[in-house]
């Protein structure tokens, strides 16, 4: 992986710097590239007053803010604060997992006094042959902690689980143990050094829309209040509140080395962990695995998936806010290189995949393309191209990128590129 840094900083955006056309109807998912609409992205570095920001303290006490609370009050929703009566159970511990090489531990993070309320239950696999704490990678995972590994002795988790998309099944049986294991390279994290820290999303709440009423979101409603407001959290943001809970136990257990903590996701959680990376700055790396529309592709390139298409299919996901922009993205204040940028300085890593054309890999480069100048802005190196790179040719410098041959997965591949990243940025090459 080539570590490149750009002679100066990219002052526009080329392929995209021009008028939207505007719509007046959702169109037919597009894929051909001479049909994306002509457009015009907000600016990262102009403040909404039009002002020019033209120096780090701006940017973060002006700038970053601005943008952090359009996120937050227009597509994801705001977050509440950790509950009060949050606490920390270590319900297993044994440090023979795995044939001796690793430590497996389970801790329970309960939201509430009563421990039979929603809970957040986390796996975690650290490293025995470590000298001391040690970074880790952490993410939610789709079908329960026991599909990650074959490992017999992962719990079982008792709720809800996917079976299709998003239909209530709980299909947490012995077939089911480690049927996920090829997306989570456990063997060659621990191999690098690393621990995995990973939980079950459907513990912070179930993903189908049933207006809010299980998972977490029951616990911050206020007086009269039936379901979040406008411009409170749907499920995306209730997902990156639970790795920050995930973190907040992190912070207490002395084999972890809590300022390097990498936060990934694949998918609606690879949108999930940028939002939490954007909304949390002590997770000290980011990474999106095939994100798409709400994650790291531009929005307003209409390729593939659209704000529309995944509002209207996936109404719980975002906050109700969001919806006002299904037909009018260009009175859209914010896009998806300015929810890039919110990492800055901190590393990010997006990944596509080739036949992954509903993510639009071009639109997630572009993102990481308009986020280079605030990273430059910071002193970093940010994204070292201005040229989409070719299949399986990753490239980095404080963002990181790569489109990998295949479809919309997690692979050994992406792990390997995202190891050799925190190598870098962590300082922790073997």
């Amino acid at each position: 992986m080539a570590f490149r840094t750009l002679a100066a900083p990219i002052l526009t955006l080329t392929l995209v710097s021009v008028t939207f056309l505007g719509l007046s109807a959702a169109p037919p998912t597009n894929y051909d590239e001479s049909k994306v609409p002509s457009y015009q992205l907000p600016d990262p570095l102009v403040l909404l007053n039009g002002d020019k920001v033209t120096d780090a303290k701006t940017w973060i006490t002006k700038r970053r803010p601005e943008i952090l609370e359009l996120f937050k009050t227009q597509v994801y929703g705001t977050m509440p604060a950790p509950p009060k009566a949050m606490s920390f159970q270590v319900t297993s511990s044994d440090k023979k997992a795995l044939g001796g090489k690793a430590t497996r531990r389970e801790v329970s993070i309960h939201f509430t006094a009563d421990k039979k309320g929603p809970r957040l239950d986390l796996l975690l696999y650290l490293p025995n042959d470590a000298d001391g704490p040690v970074p880790v990678f952490i993410g939610h995972n789709f079908r329960g902690n026991h599909t990650i590994n074959a490992d017999p002795k992962i719990s079982f988790n008792k709720g809800w689980m996917r079976n299709g998309n998003g239909v209530v099944n709980n299909q947490a049986t012995e077939a089911t143990r480690g049927t996920s294991s090829s997306r989570w390279d456990v063997d060659a994290i621990l191999a690098a050094g690393y621990g995995l820290v990973t939980c079950y999303y459907g513990d912070i709440d179930p993903d189908y829309d049933d207006d809010f009423q299980n998972g977490v979101h029951p616990l911050f409603l206020k007086a009269g209040q039936k379901k979040p407001g406008p411009s409170e959290w749907g499920s995306i943001s209730a997902w990156a509140w639970g790795l920050s809970r995930g973190l907040d136990y992190l912070e207490t257990d002395k084999d972890v080395d809590h300022k390097r903590v990498a936060v990934i996701g694949h998918s609606r959680l690879g949108k999930t962990s940028l939002w939490a990376g954007a909304s949390d700055p002590r997770f000290a790396l980011v990474i999106s695995n095939n994100s798409g529309c709400g994650g790291a592709a531009l929005s307003r390139r209409q390729f593939g998936e659209t704000v529309k298409v995944i509002n209207d299919r996936f109404p719980h996901w975002f906050c109700d806010n969001y919806t006002k922009y299904n037909e009018d993205l260009p009175s859209m204040p914010v896009d998806q290189h300015m929810l890039v940028a919110l990492m800055a300085p901190r590393p990010v890593y997006i990944a596509s995949a080739q036949e992954d054309r509903w993510a639009d890999p071009r639109g997630e480069f572009l993102a990481g393309l308009g986020a280079h100048p605030v990273y430059r802005l910071l002193g970093k190196p940010g994204l070292p191209t201005t040229k989409w790179p070719g299949i399986n040719q990753p490239v980095a410098g404080t963002i990181g990128y790569h489109v990998r041959s295949g479809q919309h997965d997690v692979t050994s591949y992406d792990w390997k590129q995202y190891i050799l990243f925190a190598d870098h940025h962590f300082g922790h090459d073997q």
